[in-house]
Order: structure tokens, then C-alpha cells, then sequence
């Protein structure tokens, strides 16, 4: 699949925000860590329910008619190559080409009313994965370029972390529009920033890799020890809260080289049977250690995966690639989730930042599309099996319950016990609130 999309921004890995920063100059994760701890009223009264979120991003753009919403009495220039399909919930039609997916429709919803106003990746990307469209200024090459804190960051923000993992992770990289805006670094992501469908795959620099040797770390450690006593000889009093972030640091290194942490992030410890159900694929895998993630008491997990820009051939691309990666990935994580006795607790979320244009165009592709297009998500409280409004005749705009992004994001927080209408404060202290005037949609919960 290509690197770039059509705006010809290359998508480029994230720069990273995790522990690589530990053995350099920066101090990144101990910040994380630090907001486990810190006196924060607001965390601690959070929520009373312990719900986390895989929060699925298929970047680019699903086509709705070729998965969730086909119309095949539309004329032949919109309706596509696809049929649909029975599925167990008698009158609910799916794409003929996610049979197994289909075998999972009693654990999730869809939403085929969704829409927002932009046709644009940049402002979508931000638009869905922060409920807020962006203002003047924004600037999509930047990474991040939030103006509003993403969705993990706000989790983060609201819950904090569970023990000594990250309350935000996002893998395989980080997406443009992944960070916490004003909310600072301690509530950035944890960047897994390598692909956990490789075959050597590992947490860079969180897990280290074998060839380093204990020693090395040790002799590493008392490195830090002696710049340490350094800093302290020369400090004040009035600097003492310096010394807390080696107190942080400390905790970081010790998540580095303890085998919980270990084990969270290793993904070779599943059973090769699992692993071929989800797919030996960047989606498939990433939603495994997305699963092994909420299950060690990560928050939030974000899949950034691509590429569904499928402004050319898109029926050979779905059919051939995308589709079935999709199949496996989704229908197995569902499952899995259900099997361990999580999905009551863990919200999932499926979508890209729009759909794509109904009308087929000249390259057997379709464009860009955010007037309608469909949302998947199940677990954490949503109700199995519904599906949420429907779209004219040829899936051009919804023909009833229109939805959108602020909706979305307001029934998640709600369901895992955020007070949606709460607010933050930017650096300047204006109070911002952490969603702008959206609604539950009560056909979900």
C-alpha cells in the first residue's frame, strides 16, 4: 500500500515519546509515571467505572458502501462490486467479503449515521479523534498538531494509570493528531513506535533487547546515581521538587527492566494459534497487544493503521488486502476480548476520519467523503447488536439520526465514567471543555 495520502503528506513514524528518553537527556516517562501520583483531584474522583478503550483509527478513510452500508438497488456508478451478506441478526447486511466479522455482529453496534462537515485528512483526523474540529492555525504537518488533546490524553488526564504501565499507549506509531495539546507531557502517549507484526517485533528501549546485558544496566543506573548526588550537592532547597523526578526516573527504569512490564509487551509469549487468528499483520497484531494492553491496565489504546485511501482501484484493494486484514483482526479481537471476560469492561472503537464519496470515480476509486459514513463499536456498556440510523438510497447523507463526532466522544466518556461536561484549563487558564455541546446516543447505551 502507498506511504503518502493524496494531500501528499508522507506519513512519517512519530516521533517517539517513551522511554528511549530514560537513557538520554529528556524525561519523558518518568513524567507519565509521575501522574499516577501526583494530587490530582480530578483523577481521583474519575470515574466509578473501570472501562478501558481500544480506539481503532483507519487512516485514511473506510468506504462505508463497500463494508457496513451497501446499497445494491443504487445505480451502477454507485452501488460497487460488493454484495451483501446475511449475518446472524435477522435484516443486519454486511459486506459478503467480512464473513468472519459477520459471525460477531451480537457483540458491536453500528452507527451508519455518523457524519461531520470536512472531506479534508488533516481537520477529520483531529475532528474524530478529539471531537473538535480544528480552529484557524492548525497545521496537519506537524506531529502532534493537536490543538485539542486526544481522546487517550483526556482518559489520562481523567483516570490516570492503573498500577505502573502507561494510561495511554498508542502503537504502532503515533498519529499526527494522537497528542495532549495543553494538557502537557505527562499525558502524551506512550509510543510503542515499532510494528508488532514483525518477527523480531519488541517495545524499543522500554523492553531492552536481549544483547544488553544486566551489568549494563546496572553500570547504567549508577550513572544516573552519580549525576544525581551531583545535581543534589549544588541544589537548593527551594529546588528539592527536582529531586522527586529522580524519584520518577528511578520508577521508570525499574518498569523497564521488571518482568511485568515484560510481559505486558511481549506479544511472542501468545500461542501461535491466536495469533494466526488475528492476522500475522500490522492490524492484527496490533489489535493483540492492543487485547494483552487493557488486559495489564492500559486505559486507552490507540491503532493508528493505514492506508484506506483508496482514491484508485479501491474494490481490488479492499477485496485483496484490506478487507481481509480487517476480517481476521476485528472479528478475532471481539471475540478475544469476550473469552477473557473483558469486553463488559473494554470499549472498542472502529472507524477512519470519514467515508468515502458514493459516486465511483474514473480510477475505480472513491474520494473522500464526511457527509455519512459508518462507526463501529461494541463492549464497555454499548448495547450488541444495533444498528444506529441509516443513509439515503445512495449512502450520499444520513436519512435519519445524524451523528457526529461530538456525540461519539460524549457517550464514551460517559460510559467510562467521565462527567463529559467537565473542563480544563489551557496555560492561560481559559476553562475548556473536554467536548463541545455533544449528546449520548441513547439508541447505544
Amino acid at each position: 500500500m502507498p506511504s503518502s495520502f493524496c494531500d501528499g503528506i508522507t506519513r512519517r513514524d512519530a516521533i517517539r515519546i517513551g522511554t528511549a528518553s530514560l537513557f538520554g537527556t529528556a524525561l519523558v516517562l518518568p513524567e507519565l509515571l509521575r501522574a499516577s501520583d501526583e494530587v490530582n483531584p480530578a483523577r481521583k474522583g474519575g470515574g466509578s467505572k473501570d472501562v478501558s478503550l481500544i480506539f481503532v483509527f483507519l487512516h485514511g478513510g473506510q468506504s462505508h458502501l463497500d463494508t457496513f452500508d451497501l446499497k445494491p438497488d443504487a445505480p451502477a456508478e454507485f452501488k460497487g462490486e460488493f454484495s451483501p451478506a446475511k449475518t446472524k441478526i435477522p435484516g443486519l447486511l454486511i459486506c459478503d467479503l467480512l464473513p468472519k466479522v459477520a459471525k460477531e455482529v451480537d457483540k458491536f453496534s453500528l452507527i451508519r449515521s455518523f457524519r461531520h462537515h470536512n472531506s479534508d485528512h488533516g481537520p477529520a483526523d483531529h475532528y474524530i479523534l478529539t471531537g473538535y474540529f480544528p480552529t484557524a492555525g492548525f497545521n496537519p504537518s506537524l506531529t502532534p498538531n493537536n490543538q485539542r488533546p486526544c481522546v487517550g490524553s483526556v482518559v489520562s488526564k481523567k483516570l490516570g494509570p492503573k498500577g505502573s504501565v502507561p494510561a495511554y499507549v498508542a502503537l504502532p506509531k503515533l498519529h499526527p493528531s494522537g497528542g495532549p495539546a495543553y494538557l502537557g507531557a505527562n499525558h502524551a502517549p506512550f509510543v510503542i513506535d515499532a510494528d508488532p507484526s514483525a518477527p523480531n517485533f519488541s517495545v524499543p528501549d522500554l523492553v531492552p533487547p536481549p544483547a544488553i546485558a544486566s551489568d549494563r544496566l546496572d553500570d547504567r543506573k549508577k550513572l544516573l546515581e552519580q549525576v544525581d548526588r551531583f545535581h543534589k550537592s549544588a541544589e537548593s532547597k527551594a529546588n528539592a521538587a527536582a529531586g522527586a523526578i529522580g524519584a520518577f526516573r528511578d520508577k521508570a527504569f525499574d518498569l523497564m527492566t521488571s518482568q511485568q512490564a515484560k510481559k505486558a509487551f511481549n506479544i511472542h509469549a501468545e500461542a501461535d494459534k491466536l495469533r494466526d487468528e488475528y492476522g500475522r499483520h500490522s492490524l492484527g497484531q496490533s489489535c493483540l497487544m492492543a487485547r494483552r494492553l487493557v488486559e495489564a491496565g492500559v486505559r486507552c489504546v490507540t491503532i493508528d493503521h493505514s492506508n484506506w485511501d483508496t482514491h484508485d482501484g479501491n474494490f481490488a484493494v479492499l477485496k485483496n488486502t484490506l478487507l481481509p486484514i480487517y476480517d481476521s483482526a476485528i472479528n478475532t479481537l471481539f471475540r478475544d476480548l469476550s473469552d477473557r471476560g473483558l469486553l463488559a469492561s473494554t470499549l472498542v472503537v472502529v472507524t477512519g476520519e470519514f467515508g468515502r464519496t458514493p459516486r465511483i470515480n474514473k480510477n475505480a476509486g472513491r474520494d473522500h467523503w464526511g457527509p455519512a459514513f459508518t462507526v463501529l463499536l461494541g463492549g464497555g456498556g454499548i448495547k450488541p447488536g444495533v444498528v444506529v440510523g441509516k443513509t439515503d438510497a445512495r449512502a450520499e447523507k444520513p436519512a435519519s439520526d445524524p451523528y457526529g463526532p461530538e456525540d461519539l466522544f460524549t457517550t464514551l466518556y460517559t460510559l467510562m465514567g467521565i462527567d463529559p461536561a467537565t473542563e480544563f484549563h489551557t496555560p492561560d487558564g481559559r476553562p475548556t471543555a473536554i467536548i463541545n455541546n455533544g449528546k449520548v446516543i441513547s439508541e447505544l447505551v
